[in-house]
């Protein structure tokens, strides 16, 4: 695994997408930043949460090539042809990339060192919005990996990656405009008003379950939680398995 890790994480900076990555996050933090900064109310926590609007460009860009690009070179051949465990494979391209966002976090921590020697306030909230900030990170990564799993193209899988993510970002949105359909629909074919507003709300609820924005949304005012924390793991594991089941079968293809 650690080969992998090794050879995953060296790769980005043989190549511009570790460097892209790392000046667009810094652009984007710098900016929101040094405009908190100007306005003299530097919120740590509100910046990290606008760069979490950013998983749906900056994931794309690190993931899209984890698969795919092996797939085009044909070197993915050595996957299935050595006898290599292929979860530590996508486990290590998974550490690679977190390592990576690792990096592109360092932006912010200087932020937080600025904040301080200024007298500004760091408090238990910015604290609580970065803990969820990588593990919101480990989520979407996981999704990456698996959409670049399912293609040998790299705008396939960024743009698969993307549409993924965009459609978790507006969950929210998305649950509340289906349950009014449903509940608008029912209504007209006949079902009680209380009956149909009893099902778009459990409607809305079971999507809203799915969303980790929501879930972790707390965090932000020192309120923490184990459940969301779990959560975020939890599918994580669930798309790196779906990931390694890919592979895997691909293997049994080949042989």
């Amino acid at each position: 695994m650690f080969a992998v890790f090794k050879r995953e994480f060296l790769s980005y900076f043989r190549s511009p997408v570790g460097y892209v990555a790392i000046a667009l996050f810094s652009f984007l933090s710098g900016y929101i930043f040094i405009n908190n900064f100007s306005s003299g109310s530097v919120n740590i926590a509100s910046e990290v949460i606008s760069m979490r609007s950013f998983f749906v460009v900056i994931v794309p860009i690190i993931t899209m090539g984890s698969f795919a690009e092996d797939k085009k070179r044909g070197t993915e051949i050595l996957y299935y042809t050595t006898p290599v465990d292929l979860f530590s494979v996508v486990f290590g391209k998974f550490l690679a990339a977190f390592a990576l966002y690792m990096i592109m976090f360092v932006n912010i921590i200087v932020h937080m060192i600025v904040t301080k020697s200024c007298n500004g306030i760091v408090g238990i909230g910015d604290w609580g919005s970065i803990i969820v900030f990588f593990f919101l990170a480990a989520l979407f990564i996981s999704i990456g990996l698996l959409a670049s799993a399912i293609t040998d193209s790299q705008i396939i899988s960024a743009i698969a990656c993307f549409i993924i993510i965009i459609f978790i970002q507006l969950i929210s949105t998305i649950s509340a405009l289906v349950g009014n359909t449903i509940s608008a629909f029912l209504a007209v074919i006949g079902v009680s008003s209380e009956s149909a507003n009893s099902i778009g709300t459990a409607i809305v609820n079971g999507m809203n379950w799915l969303d980790p924005f929501t879930k972790t949304a707390d965090f932000r005012y020192g309120v923490f939680s184990v459940s969301p924390l779990i959560f975020c793991v939890s599918f994580a594991i669930v798309f790196m398995f779906l990931t390694f089941r890919i592979l895997e079968k691909k293997r049994w293809a080949k042989s």
